[in-house]
């Protein structure tokens, strides 16, 4: 079969990449979808097993960073176009390791870009770069305001800083080279698949473990919450219907707090459970603020809402009950991703 498109996905294996990637493969049959995970410990191939034998699905195991690597994949699978996700992605992490997020985040961008722009040269216009980034490039909001499109960058840490590059480097190779580059800027994303080192599935997981349920600071920190698969019907009709050359801001209009958002969590639980009202919130924990944490980010979504009819579907009590009943009838698969590698990495992070 002789495919329309020819996508490469990068960072498919992920939380929100899997989510991309089941929802081209079964949506689009007229579209190649190609896969590029590095399967670094929030890469899982088990996220999709349910489309791992479609005809119009391929998966190679590789690292952006590898620049022949990304080169050989261009001329062997015939790329049209390419949907960036691959990214590293938790800010404690990069107050770790802030190298790590310059390398992927950044060198592995340019490693695409450079890519396409080579193997595409002979007509830029018809294939498309769209880069998936975060709201965290905005830096932080005080009480009042939203992030727009064209808010000035401000990012806070070496997560958003190297993202806010790769944003940079994505718009200067549109107005240097005349590559076609669309961009997207998300809140929060939670859903099912979700490595349990973000906020929604490790309180789903502590509660079960009856662990404690570490808040940074007072809890207060607000973030806009969106469910991931609006998230994907979103970069659905970017891909397909959003303005080359611009940006989309994608946002759930659900601001919360972080101990809003906990005591929620704990709320549902306890009812799914049938433990005690109560009962998960006594084993919330406050630990020392990470340094440099934003104070409050939220996303104006009117520009997507306007011009491609875009919306979310979900709010949080539905979305959150909907990810908690998830996690807790998938079992098996969050007992496979906390490996004692994670452990570790959460004993260092949360308990010193």
């Amino acid at each position: 079969m002789t495919h329309l498109k020819r996508i490469l996905i990068t960072g498919g294996a992920g939380f929100i990449g899997s989510h991309t990637v089941r929802s081209f493969v079964r949506k689009y049959p007229q579209y190649k979808i190609i896969n590029l995970d590095a399967l670094t410990y929030a890469g899982n191939l088990a996220n999709l097993r349910d489309v791992e034998d479609a005809e119009n699905y391929q998966f190679i195991h590789g690292d952006i960073k590898d620049e022949d690597r990304i080169k050989e994949i261009f001329e062997n699978y015939g790329i049209t176009d390419v949907i960036h996700l691959a990214a590293e992605s938790h800010v404690d992490r990069s107050i770790t390791d802030p190298l790590a997020f310059l390398k992927t985040n950044i060198l592995g961008t340019v490693n695409l870009l450079q890519a396409a722009r080579s193997f595409w040269k002979e007509d830029l216009k018809r294939h498309l770069f769209y880069h998936v980034s975060t709201d965290e490039v905005y830096g932080s909001l005080g009480e009042e305001g939203l992030f727009k499109e064209d808010t000035s960058y401000d990012p806070k840490s070496p997560y958003s800083a190297s993202k806010a590059s790769s944003d940079h480097f994505v718009r200067a190779y549109a107005n240097t080279y005349g590559l076609s580059i669309k961009i997207s800027n998300c809140s929060n994303n939670y859903g099912p698949y979700q490595f349990p080192e973000k906020l929604i599935p490790l309180v789903i997981n502590n509660i079960q473990q009856g662990q404690s349920l570490p808040i940074y600071g007072d809890g207060t920190n607000i973030r806009d919450w969106l469910y991931v698969e609006d998230h994907v019907s979103a970069i659905d009709v970017i891909f397909h219907r959003g303005n080359v050359g611009e940006t989309y801001n994608v946002g759930g209009n659900q601001e919360l707090q972080n101990i809003e958002l906990v005591y929620l969590l704990c709320d549902i639980m306890d009812e799914v459970l049938g433990q005690l009202a109560g009962t998960a919130r006594k084993l919330i924990t406050y630990v020392e603020d990470r340094p440099g944490h934003d104070k409050r980010y939220a996303i104006d979504s009117s520009k997507l809402e306007k011009e491609l009819n875009w919306k979310p579907s979900l709010l949080a009590p539905e979305g959150i009950r909907r990810t908690v009943l998830w996690y807790l009838d998938n079992a098996q698969w969050l007992e496979g991703v906390t490996t004692g590698a994670y452990r570790q990495y959460y004993k260092q992070q949360y308990q010193g």
